[in-house]
């Protein structure tokens, strides 16, 4: 068995150029777009296996026959997800392979552009709540959780001033991260500016106990530590009290600029606060937006706000299907800011 990398403008077209040389036999493994350093070759590299000339295997066993033909399936199913001009026959778009190829480049997963280019509409993949707090609740109790540098705090004080002091019902801000250095006290300044109460908690305890002084509050805003991976265990207690809190609702804040596999670890590791949509911040640092769908479908988590700045509170906006849509379809991130196309404007 070999290995053998086609490269060309298209995904459908290196397919072509493979099982032209290779034969129908030829079994896709991998379909990517190229590295900086392999671009020269074309826009796509396409991996394909194929026997090897002349090498004659011993009868396999039962079992080996059984892992073989595991194995072939599952490099099948492959196979199919990733693409081929086959599995766009049935298409109802009329040029089904400009968009497979466009979604890959966007990163949305290779069954999902599939889906897309055989006619499923974007906006089936995933689901939308832009709402703060649990549906039905007395109050509005949000909490921000996720990795370090993720933009937890600043997204917490833009949709304090967005929600709390505009719509002026009552709110309080809460911090749980004594972690970091001064943390509680840019907080506590930033509060100050907006004219909202702020508490520090050192313990899961203490989180309890401020929100129930301050059940009076219409809206509550809870900052968690942003824990790295080994971290993950000092703040197990605190997980444990705000998956388990009748009244919080958690938001699990993500960099849209991060890479594919470290976005699925993230998820993975905070499951332990059990959120129940995902947030993603810094819209701004990337060109590639389908890990925001990939992330949503996979985990069933809708998605609620969309950040690409540091102004507050102008750089944040309630995700919407069809903001959603034009981001994984888009080419170019310029047609979808406000914030930009309010200058081009003025």
């Amino acid at each position: 068995m070999k290995l053998k990398s086609y490269f060309s403008g298209t995904v459908e077209a290196a397919v072509e150029l493979a099982r032209r040389e290779l034969g129908e036999d030829a079994l896709l493994v991998n379909a990517r777009p190229a590295t900086l350093e392999t671009r020269h070759l074309g826009a796509y590299e396409v991996v394909f296996s194929a026997p090897t000339a002349g090498v004659v295997a011993a009868p396999p066993t039962d079992r080996l026959s059984r892992d073989i033909a595991e194995m072939r399936r599952e490099i099948e199913r492959l196979a199919k997800s990733l693409g081929g001009t086959r599995m766009f026959t049935n298409s109802r778009d009329s040029n089904p392979p400009e968009i497979y190829s466009r979604l890959i480049v966007n990163e949305l997963d290779a069954m999902l552009a599939q889906s897309v280019a055989q006619g499923t509409p974007v906006d089936d993949l995933f689901e939308i709540d832009a709402t703060l707090g649990r549906r039905g609740a007395e109050r509005a109790v949000i909490a921000f959780t996720g990795p370090p540098g993720a933009g937890k705090t600043t997204t917490l004080i833009k949709l304090a001033a967005l929600f709390g002091l505009t719509s002026r019902r009552p709110a309080q801000i809460v911090t749980t991260d004594v972690f970091r250095i001064a943390a509680a006290d840019q907080l506590r300044w930033l509060a100050g500016i907006l004219g909202i109460g702020c508490d520090v908690v050192e313990t899961p305890g203490g989180l309890a106990q401020v929100l129930e002084e301050h059940r009076s509050k219409d809206m509550v805003f809870i900052d968690t530590p942003g824990l790295a991976r080994s971290e993950m265990a000092d703040g197990a207690d605190l997980a444990r009290l705000i998956a388990a809190h009748p009244e919080i609702d958690t938001h699990l804040v993500l960099p849209a600029s991060m890479k594919p596999e470290d976005m699925t670890g993230a998820i993975d590791r905070y499951s332990i606060f059990k959120p129940s949509k995902l947030l993603f911040t810094h819209l701004d640092e990337t060109e590639r937006f389908g890990g925001l769908v990939n992330q949503a479908a996979k985990y069933r988590l809708p998605l609620s706000f969309l950040a690409f700045g540091q102004q507050i509170p102008d750089d944040l906006e309630p995700a919407t299907k069809e903001r959603i849509r034009a981001l994984v379809l888009s080419a170019s991130p310029e047609s979808w800011s406000p914030a930009r196309s309010a200058h081009a404007a003025a």
